[in-house]
């Protein structure tokens, strides 16, 4: 089955499906979504779709119930089902400046939906929009969470983030978030990523992802880590208590390491073994995530771009985790990033990895070469990744042994041809570059 998602980065979902046939073409098994619950239509800035205001309405500047209802049909049916997953903001509220900024929708909103009987009857997901959603009482109201407090994992569920209003796990918040979920599931969802999901109690998640109804669903987390300590706290304790999948944060700390100056990929030939990566069955993994560029405080642990390209040719070649390929439409402040994610998820290389991916599924990962700079794997007698990080041509003489033998190879980056047979062959390898050979 195909697995490769797609990060649809605040993409409106009338775009996804006119891109629909490309986004197929390419060989994606599945789309994330930007979150649907409703924020301000008029607000075009990303963050929006992470303040919701109300867990009963689908509407947004992306589009509303009925665009979504269109997606979800589009993805289910033509020539491949596309598995379409949407991101949950269930740690808190909008942040909004009104005097009643913890009831919500709030008193505007109520008379907003009164006033306009039809634009919200039609995009009601659930529930009497007569009747307020949350009042303070469902919230922690226990402060910021400020300098040494983000350590402390008691802290980080149950104070705002960023100003952001904190949701308790009370039966009310919990009751509300079950019939939201069940309403999208009922829509026809097949997956939910859950945002912040560090800041939420083992409760909140529970009563969603051990809900019976739910459990056939993809479910994965963000559970977003930077050091040993941020993964003792939060993944480990995560890891235990749920059975959900995760962002892989260890392995891609451990890319960036082995990619940045000094590193070695080495520590890429088994990482798992070696704690540095999640359990092929519960990761979910990536190269770039849509708050490494947009937010100042992590834009450090963004790669080279040549980097990023082998990155990717790596988390697309090896053995394990779901991969992520995040495409977005120029929303960075950063005049840097201008056009480096535009219409990234049919860039012509990124094509030819999930192509490789695609094939090699089920194939186990044997590695052929490993050192500082080279790193050379086989995917089952199917496939071979060679990646060089250094700025000089690697050539390395390997066996044949595990690899079809005569066996004709088509390398789907750059198109080249390689024939295989006797006991060992010479491969080649030009500088910062990565090859994904294929059988056939």
């Amino acid at each position: 089955m195909r697995n490769v998602t797609l990060h649809a980065f605040n993409w409106r979902y009338t775009e996804i499906i006119e891109n629909l046939d490309a986004i197929r073409a390419a060989g994606y098994g599945a789309i994330l979504i930007p979150p649907p619950l409703y924020s301000d239509p008029k607000g075009d800035q990303w963050w929006q779709r992470y303040q919701p205001k109300d867990y009963r309405v689908l509407l947004s500047h992306l589009g509303g119930k009925r665009d979504l209802e269109n997606l979800l049909e589009a993805c289910h049916s033509g020539s491949s089902r596309i598995q379409v997953y949407a991101d949950l903001v269930i740690n808190h509220m909008a942040n909004e400046a009104r005097a009643d900024h913890l009831n919500f929708p709030g008193e505007a909103e109520l008379e907003r939906y009164k006033a306009e009987p039809a634009l919200f009857a039609e995009n009601r997901l659930y529930g009497d929009l007569n009747e307020g959603l949350f009042s303070p009482w469902d919230f922690n109201q226990a402060g910021e969470i400020e300098g040494h407090e983000w350590g402390d994992r008691g802290t980080v569920q149950s104070q705002n983030l960023s100003g952001l209003p904190d949701l308790k796990d009370s039966d009310w918040v919990l009751k509300q978030q079950y019939l939201m979920v069940k309403a999208l599931v009922e829509m026809g969802f097949d997956g939910f990523r859950v945002d912040a999901i560090k800041h939420i109690t083992e409760h909140m998640i529970d009563n969603l992802a051990d809900a019976p109804a739910f459990h056939d669903r993809f479910w994965f987390g963000e559970v977003l880590t930077g050091s040993e300590n941020d993964e003792k706290v939060f993944l480990e304790p995560f890891l235990r208590e749920t059975w959900m999948s995760a962002y892989d944060f260890p392995l891609f700390q451990t890319i960036r390491e082995a990619f940045g100056f000094g590193g070695s990929l080495r520590a890429l030939a088994n990482p798992q073994d070696q704690g540095n990566a999640l359990p092929w069955n519960r990761a979910v993994t990536f190269v770039v995530n849509h708050d490494i560029p947009h937010n100042d405080g992590f834009r450090f642990w963004l790669l080279d771009p040549q980097d990023e390209h082998l990155a990717h040719a790596y988390i697309l070649g090896r053995d394990g985790g779901v991969p992520l390929i995040y495409s977005d439409h120029n929303e960075s402040k950063h005049d840097v990033d201008r056009d480096r994610w535009l219409d990234f998820y049919k860039r012509p290389d990124i094509v030819a990895m999930i192509a490789f991916h695609n094939a090699v599924q089920g194939e186990l990962m044997h590695i052929l070469y490993e050192s500082d700079v080279l790193l050379v794997f086989r995917r089952g007698e199917q496939g071979m990744v060679a990646i060089n990080k250094s700025g000089t041509e690697q050539r390395v003489d390997l066996s044949t042994w595990g690899l079809k033998n005569p066996g004709q190879y088509r390398e789907l980056i750059q198109g080249q041809t390689m024939t295989l047979s006797g006991n060992q062959f010479s491969l080649s390898v030009p500088a910062r570059s990565a090859q994904m050979w294929l059988l056939g």
